[in-house]
């Protein structure tokens, strides 16, 4: 583990107060451990903003009685050849199919191949989130 730093910032009553809340609801044991991961996400924007390695996941949720619509999506995941890892495949009813799509690659990259998958016809939900490894970001921070 890295050693620690201490430093203090000053914060509107009303800020603090709403951040206390939402301390108290995550669940966080201090204030100290909400900040380092608001610091975390936010770093994590930067890396995905300057389509850098990343690793995602994507959820889906469609029609499979749209004609072609799972042969598209499985044809879309091998095209992507080694950006995806991982796919699981759930029916939900009669109509509907989960799908969940591990990725990773360039930021960029992950978010062209959602795009083109969320835009499918007969994808009716869908979402796409996107991460790093805790050694990327600790990587990001030794160069700073």
């Amino acid at each position: 583990m890295t050693e620690l730093s201490r430093t203090g910032i000053s914060l509107e009553q009303d800020l603090l107060a709403g951040f206390d809340h939402l301390i108290a609801r995550r669940g966080y044991k201090n204030r100290s451990e909400a900040l380092r991961d608001l610091i975390r996400e936010a770093l994590l924007g930067e890396a995905v903003d300057s389509n850098k390695p990343v690793v995602g996941t994507l959820t889906l949720v469609y029609d499979h009685h749209v004609p072609n619509l799972s042969q598209k999506l499985t044809e879309a995941q091998h095209h992507a050849g080694a950006m995806v890892l991982a796919a699981t495949h759930v029916h939900l009813d009669h109509h509907y199919c989960l799908e969940v799509i591990i990725m990773k690659g360039r930021s960029h990259e992950i978010q062209e191949m959602a795009d083109r998958m969320l835009a499918m016809r007969g994808v009716e939900l869908g979402k796409l989130v996107l991460t790093n490894s805790g050694a990327a970001l600790r990587a990001e921070s030794h160069t700073h």
